[in-house]
């Protein structure tokens, strides 16, 4: 089948965030002790509860009673969000604008993000609203890679799964799309993806 509809993936892909750009050696004794932040209080399922609905109030206070040793890291993850923006990977967003031009497609954004959060990126950044529609993990309380969430962009959308394209950063979102029929790319650089497209007839 021929693609007609591109499905984006946002953080790591079109917005360079990364909690590096806060949590510098200034905040940990040494690597260990970051390392040990990252896998055993401020993880990656934490967060991802978060992006599912979970109020960033009560999920930074969760962990202050739980830890009250990292309170000023735990208060920071999100008192410093914004910091974390780093802004638009250019290369890609530049590659988003020529797919637009081309007139041949329509782009979804489909995220894990929290609500309130992805708010202060649509006010940031103006090509977030270049797509025909998104869907936000934190408005619909689920997330990728759970089935229902890609389910949801493409009963909202009328998207056929054999004519659509997703792109991610994070391969086990890929996979997931892939299981439901979605030919995918897991994105690894703005040049490999412009390769990838060009591969596959998309640019």
């Amino acid at each position: 089948m021929e693609i007609n509809t591109i499905i984006w993936d946002l953080g790591g892909v079109l917005i360079d965030w990364n909690p590096d750009y806060v949590f510098t050696e200034q905040y940990f004794k040494s690597a260990e002790e970051k390392d040990y932040f990252f896998r055993h209080i401020c993880t990656p399922a934490w967060n991802e509860e978060q992006d599912a609905g979970r109020s960033i109030v009560e999920a930074t206070q969760l962990l202050v009673n739980q830890f009250p040793d990292w309170e000023k890291q735990i208060r920071d993850y999100y008192g410093r969000w914004t910091d974390m923006l780093n802004g638009p990977v250019q290369d890609t967003v530049d590659l988003f604008r020529e797919l637009i031009d081309t007139d041949r497609y329509r782009h979804y954004a489909l995220t894990n993000w929290q609500a309130n959060l992805f708010d202060i990126a649509l006010v940031r950044y103006n090509f977030l609203h270049w797509f025909d529609g998104r869907v936000v993990s934190g408005e619909e309380k689920t997330r990728k890679p759970f089935p229902a969430f890609y389910q949801r962009l493409l009963d909202r959308y009328a998207v056929e799964p054999g004519k659509a394209l997703f792109i991610d950063d994070n391969l086990r979102n890929v996979k997931a799309a892939e299981e439901l029929g979605i030919t995918s790319i897991h994105f690894q650089s703005p040049a490999q993806l412009r390769t990838s497209l060009q591969e596959k007839n998309i640019l």
